[in-house]
């Protein structure tokens, strides 16, 4: 027996060693450094070894034929090799990073994301409701940015030397039209839609995506909330008015409503201002979200509904009695988007709004009624080809048909125009490495009204100089159709041009952000004309250019001081055009060199309270001062304004909160109007342009109502 096993071992034992395959190497990265740990394994077995501190491994396999060896180890993309298991012999393996980490650079030359999903956010979606100047408006929260220039009268977004009409806002990216409340001269606008519906706010002062077109200097992105946590109700009474607002969840839908009616009287009654009203601003509105999950998709329906009215006199030098001015205003907005994951790493992107704006304006004896029907129709998708690369591409088309009737005892005219702009955009993000980056896209537009094509290149560069910092530069070419108030009198004039170029660094580690950035924005083809106001008798062209240049800086930190959340903005621009009316090259009267913007706010455990601290300086901006030759050639006083407000937690659901504007009640002149005609002395003579009032009070108390009965308002008190 035993001579018989022997015999047998003897037989089996080389068909056993001669049947076993080595399979070896050595793992090091890109670099050549080798990597300790790393896990090796032959797919479906239980063959398999770790590399050493020289990055060998071998191990032993009774394996045969083709076989998948597979390497891993963490930030590391996996690596998979198919062959013939006798040919995984001194095999050198490079991994590469993986480039998913959370430390993979990302793109952020010209761009400020706001919002929890973000890698790196400057702003929250908070932070519009307990900024102390912002008064709840995203345009003002976004005023303390660098890059943008307070204009106080006006209220819309400047940005960096862009004038208000060149920055568009896109809401769940559908193109809004009609994003501001209208208004008259030296009374500021507000945006008209709710900071408590969004949860993702990205404002992009330059070099953004080719995914998005018609705007010269800037856009405002804005994302309404997926998926609600929980159902609410939330209640405020305010010195203004009054807002009610619900949020309804199903198992695989929510609605959101939010209505709101302001209405100044009362407080004008209280606090009166500069201005002279027979009918203080009134508004009523309302907004709702729908959604609903469809498979791996999500459909979302929003609508926006606000209608405002009011009636004044204001000052005018060249009119005692001064200028009678009344508005009433209707507008409609509403956007629908499906957003799916496909397979094969597809995502599939579709939506369009309508927007409807009906603005009845009576100035003296002029009557003017404004009618405006847009539509903006969209899709795209993206595929992801590996965790490298990226492709997104789609195409677009807006619609917009405007009519103007204008009446006066004298004079009557009816104005308008068709226009139809068809584009198409593609757009690649390439990531070399953990620290490289490049976005690469291109966007054609065609104008049916100016029958012109437009191509527009864009690109994005950024790479990582440390584990916190990195350095980003773009370039983009920028076109946009001349405004309404052009196109209602003439179709002889073409898209308007600007190159933006953007060299930014940022550093982000420990709840604390630093940025710092500068640009050169070259403008051409913009709109001019020689009459003071544009009519059906002016003659326009595109002989307007210009250019704007400066440094933007920004630092936030939650980190250091306990309890206390800070950010400082500094802005530099140099900027010059010629465009309008204007007869030379000349520093805009709506920007200013200088921009400092200091945001603090302090919570108070023991007062259970939140204190707010707001403070922008601006120095002084261009005005033509008519008794001294040249153009543009003087500038107001610095601007100044100090805001302060108090959230006071009376439980945890109910929150009281004051706040002022310009606290200070600094004495602040927005420029200067002068007489039509010199007096005997061949001097014009002239009025300061002050804001209505130099403060603003406001007393809000603000309830929720939900399923935790935790959440408020301002959620995080």
């Amino acid at each position: 027996m035993k001579i018989f096993t022997i015999t047998f071992l003897a037989i089996l034992l080389p068909f056993h060693f001669f049947g076993q395959n080595t399979v070896s190497g050595t793992v090091k990265d890109n670099n050549g450094t080798p990597i300790f740990g790393a896990n090796v394994y032959l797919e479906g077995t239980y063959d398999g070894s770790t590399s050493d501190d020289n990055g060998m491994f071998s191990f032993e396999t009774s394996e045969t034929g083709t076989q998948t060896l597979t390497i891993s180890y963490v930030s590391f993309e996996p690596f998979k090799l198919t062959d013939d298991v006798s040919k995984m012999k001194n095999l050198k393996i490079e991994l590469r990073e993986d480039v998913n980490s959370l430390e993979t650079v990302t793109i952020s030359a010209g761009s400020f994301s706001a919002g929890d999903n973000s890698k790196i956010s400057v702003l929250k979606p908070l932070d519009i409701v307990t900024t102390a100047s912002a008064l709840g408006d995203f345009v003002g929260a976004l005023q303390t940015l660098p890059g943008t220039t307070t204009v106080a009268e006006d209220g819309r977004l400047f940005v960096r030397g862009g004038d208000a009409g060149e920055t568009q806002i896109f809401i769940d990216g559908i193109r809004v039209f009609t994003p501001y409340s209208p208004t008259t001269n030296n009374v500021p606008t507000r945006g008209r839609y709710s900071p408590f519906l969004f949860d993702g706010i990205t404002f992009s002062t330059g070099g953004y995506s080719a995914e998005y077109g018609q705007a010269l200097s800037s856009v405002l992105l804005l994302n309404t909330i997926d998926e609600p946590t929980q159902e609410k109700t939330d209640i405020g009474i305010m010195s203004v008015g009054g807002a009610l607002g619900h949020t309804e969840k199903w198992e695989k839908s929510s609605l959101s409503l939010n209505a709101s009616y302001i209405n100044l009287a009362p407080y004008i009654a209280i606090l009166p201002d500069r201005n002279d009203w027979q009918k203080p601003f009134e508004t009523a509105s309302g907004e709702a979200v729908f959604r609903q999950k469809i498979g791996d998709g999500l459909l979302k329906i929003y609508g926006a509904f606000d209608t405002s009215d009011f009636e004044l006199t204001q000052e005018d030098i060249n009119q005692p009695e001064g200028t009678r001015f009344k508005l009433n205003n209707k507008n409609f907005y509403t956007n629908a988007s499906f957003s799916e994951t496909l397979d094969n790493d597809w995502t599939l992107f579709a939506g369009g709004s309508y927007t409807y704006g009906n603005t009845k304006v009576g100035i003296d004896e002029a009557d003017i009624k404004d009618v405006e029907n847009s539509a903006h129709f969209k899709m795209k998708l993206n595929k992801r080809f590996s965790n490298r690369f990226k492709l997104n591409f789609g195409a677009e088309q807006f619609v917009t048909d405007f009519n103007e009737n204008y009446n006066e005892p004298n004079f009557a005219a009816k104005l308008g125009f068709n226009n139809n702009i068809s584009a198409a955009f593609t757009e690649a993000d390439i990531i070399f490495s953990r620290k490289l980056a490049l976005k690469l896209g291109v966007r054609g537009e065609y104008s049916e009204l100016f029958q012109e094509f437009t191509i527009s290149p864009r690109a994005s560069f950024a790479y990582k100089t440390g584990k916190s910092s990195q350095l980003s530069l773009a370039y983009g070419d920028f076109f946009q159709q001349p405004e309404n108030e052009i196109l209602k009198f003439t179709d002889k004039v073409e898209a308007q041009h600007t190159q933006h170029y953007i060299m930014n660094y940022q550093y982000s580690a420990n709840n604390r952000i630093f940025r710092a950035e500068v640009f050169r924005k070259q403008y051409s083809n913009l709109v001019s004309y020689n009459d003071e106001f544009p009519d059906v008798n002016t003659s326009f062209s595109n002989n307007g250019n210009g250019y704007a240049q400066g440094l933007d800086l920004f630092w936030r930190d939650n980190e250091t001081l306990k309890n206390i959340d800070y950010w400082v903005s500094y802005s530099y621009l140099d900027t010059e055009r010629k465009y309008r009316n204007y007869p030379i090259e000349a520093t805009p009267s709506f920007a200013n060199t200088h921009n400092l913007s200091l945001v603090a706010k302090y919570w108070i455990n023991d007062w259970k309270s939140q204190i707010g601290f707001s403070y922008q300086f601006a120095s002084g901006r261009p005005y033509t001062d008519l008794n001294k030759p040249g153009f543009l050639q003087e500038k107001t006083k610095s601007y100044n304004s100090l805001s302060l407000n108090w959230a006071y937690l009376i439980s945890q659901q109910k929150i009281l909160y004051v706040s002022v504007n310009n606290a200070l009640a600094t004495k602040n002149i927005n420029g200067y109007q002068y007489a039509n005609t010199p007096d005997a002395n061949g001097n014009f003579a002239r009025r300061a342009l002050r804001p209505a009032a130099d403060q603003f009070f406001f007393v809000g108390f603000f309830w929720t109502i939900s399923d935790d009965g935790k959440d408020n308002q301002l959620d995080n008190l």
